[in-house]
């Protein structure tokens, strides 16, 4: 039977890098270690000024094409994934087909979704493929939140990072899929928990934005990216084991039938207090977002490629993939790995 799977993944990473000495030289309050003991982190890579996400996008997909996994005129479709686009319009995912040179009956078209925005692609490729409308979609996923932060927003800035990542899901001929069952959630009212609050066209940027402090001790402008940390971490030990139980219900199966859970990499102490409320054994729960951060849609590609690399993955494999965040958005998806070995 035709279905849907991950052929292949790879990421790319600015080279300039924000390490935690460099953040607690400006902050005076916090050390780097204590910055990694709260998030986990270390290091994240920012992009330069003239460096767009979808300049990221492009140097993932134009690596993963060049493994010769797909030849590029045999991309039916390209899903481009960000938060941070290079225009209102046009399309940056018409941008990338004629930058990668990919053929003009390949369709494209980007999404805005942040932290679930993999999965939520992953389950428009399936549709796509498994309905007849395309043999190879590249699935790009990218953002610069750092672009948004501002410098003296140490709960943010300490946390995020920028990269790209691509993602080749191709049509095989297989007894069973290979993608799904997949599980969505929304919860608007969530919306101003994460949020760039100006810059669309509900409200304007504000020229001159004054500086607004908070009681911790971060300060930002309307125009700048905030977050509601307290409340995105209530939203996620609610929302997430219940995804979780909800996705394997579908299955038929138990976290016992899981060989590797891949979850948004959103901070360290986060995926520890879901790791623990879900009874997860360590083994089978992926963390690695030390050197990157957390890069909102591109964490869960970039930690699978790492757990492929670390031989954590091998063909054959079931994933529990997870996202959740901004939106609130959220969406989870079991996965039988059909990609290369480490």
């Amino acid at each position: 039977m035709r279905h849907a799977a991950i052929r292949g993944v790879e990421y790319a990473l600015p080279p300039g890098v924000l390490d935690n000495e460099q953040l607690a030289a400006e902050f005076k309050d916090w050390t780097a270690e204590k910055i990694f003991a709260k998030t986990g982190i270390r290091e994240r890579h920012i992009a330069g000024p003239e460096q767009c996400a979808s300049d990221l996008g492009f140097e993932a997909a134009a690596k993963l094409l060049d493994t010769g996994l797909c030849d590029r005129g045999s991309i039916d479709f390209l899903l481009y994934c960000s938060q941070t686009p290079d225009y209102f319009l046009p399309t940056t995912a018409c941008v990338l087909q004629h930058r990668l040179q990919l053929s003009p009956a390949c369709g494209a078209l980007d999404y805005n979704l942040g932290c679930s925005g993999y999965v939520y692609g992953l389950g428009l490729a399936k549709g796509l493929i498994e309905s007849g409308q395309a043999n190879h979609v590249l699935l790009v996923t990218a953002d610069t939140y750092s672009k948004t932060i501002h410098p003296q927003d140490k709960s943010v800035r300490t946390i995020f990072g920028d990269a790209g990542t691509a993602t080749l899901v191709s049509a095989v001929e297989a007894p069973a899929p290979a993608l799904g069952p997949f599980v969505y959630g929304t919860d608007g009212a969530g919306a101003k928990n994460l949020i760039i609050p100006t810059g669309g066209f509900r409200t304007a940027p504000v020229a001159a934005a004054p500086l607004l402090a908070d009681g911790s001790g971060n300060a930002r402008t309307v125009n700048n990216l905030y977050m509601n940390g307290s409340e995105i971490f209530a939203f996620t030990l609610r929302v997430v084991p219940e995804m979780v139980q909800q996705v394997l219900g579908k299955a038929g199966l138990t976290l016992a039938d899981i060989d590797l859970c891949v979850f948004h990499q959103a901070n360290k102490f986060m995926l520890d207090h879901l790791q623990k409320k879900l009874g997860v054994p360590g083994e089978r729960f992926f963390v690695d977002m030390a050197d990157v951060g957390n890069t909102v849609s591109s964490t869960i590609p970039i930690a699978l490629q790492r757990a492929r690399a670390a031989g954590r993955i091998r063909p054959g494999s079931r994933l529990l993939l997870a996202g959740f965040g901004v939106g609130y958005s959220w969406g989870a998806a079991l996965v039988q790995w059909d990609g290369p070995s480490s």
